[in-house]
């Protein structure tokens, strides 16, 4: 039981990491990336080819799926600079699709189907059945990190400047912003969190493979970062477990249920899901933990309005 609370803790916080990136280029900067799975499974077979074929060391995996996912996002965002912002979301839709099908095809490269294995965990051989525990606090160390550098953005003037943007970009860039050079490094730096969530979840399941990688992930991400409250990462954080919950709670109630196909039983635990989200969206709209806009400054006393 403590090893099955373990592994949904990790899968919580690895999904925590993508609620964060997610939150950084939508909730903060008003990007819509319906591509994220993309970015995750690059950065899962970035870290893990390196450590595998290229018998590279595990913490030089995660630093090359850092700055692999980060510059598939500059690659993405560039090309999307002389086309309408709208347009952002279907590239990247597309992105994550050809990196799917890249992944499925490209046996060489990726091992295609048969995906990777034997990809290697921090002291898995040493730790034993402690690993699931030294793993999850791996995971909760380097969410802390990235937690801490996201508020920090957010809390800044760099981060003022990419909410302005989010709400009006025209009126941003009177204001003198350089709006395509703040949405490409806000892009950049929330792909290379999606990879770095992707090189974590590699190294702890010990297998990847093309279909552990379908557009449902990024529903997912979506949803918990719209119920945990959209532009506010503590919000983004708790929206993923939340999540993470709802989905592994959904897994044993439907096996309750009698005379029921294991294929019912699948779409019943996705309808559970819908439900439930439905349901914290309808009682708050902005999310469990909206975002805080801070009060404009008073004026001057003396200075008539």
């Amino acid at each position: 039981m403590l090893s099955y609370l373990l592994f949904t803790a990790t899968i919580g916080g690895i999904y925590g990491l993508l609620a964060l990136s997610l939150n950084l280029i939508w909730g903060n900067t008003g990007m819509v990336n319906l591509g994220l799975a993309g970015f995750f499974a690059v950065g899962a077979y970035a870290s893990a080819l390196a450590t595998t074929a290229g018998g590279l060391p595990i913490p030089v995996g995660w630093g090359l799926a850092l700055l692999i996912g980060g510059a598939a996002g500059l690659v993405v965002t560039l090309s999307t600079t002389r086309l309408r912002e709208d347009y952002l979301a279907i590239v990247t839709l597309g992105f994550a699709e050809v990196v799917r099908l890249v992944a499925a095809n490209e046996i060489w490269l990726t091992r295609g189907t048969d995906g990777v294995s034997g990809i290697p965990g921090p002291w898995k051989a040493a730790l034993g059945q402690n690993f699931n525990a030294a793993y999850f606090l791996i995971v909760l160390a380097i969410l802390a990190l990235v937690f801490l550098l996201t508020r920090r953005l957010d809390r800044s003037p760099y981060g003022r400047a990419l909410r302005a943007i989010r709400e009006d970009a025209q009126v941003a860039r009177v204001a003198g912003k350089r709006v395509l050079r703040f949405k490409t490094q806000a892009f950049t730096l929330s792909a290379a969190i999606a990879g770095l969530a992707g090189a974590l979840y590699g190294h702890f399941t010990s297998f990847i493979a093309p279909d552990l990688f379908l557009p449902l992930i990024t529903v997912y991400i979506f949803l918990a970062v719209a119920a945990g409250g959209t532009g506010r990462p503590a919000g983004a954080l708790l929206g993923a477990f939340l999540v993470v919950a709802l989905l592994e709670s959904s897994r044993f109630l439907v096996e309750l249920l009698p005379a029921i196909t294991a294929v019912q039983r699948a779409a019943l635990k996705e309808l559970l899901i819908a439900v439930a989200l439905i349901l914290v969206l309808r009682l708050k709209p902005s999310g469990v933990l909206p975002e805080r806009i801070p009060a404009a400054p008073r004026s001057a006393k003396g200075v008539s309005s």
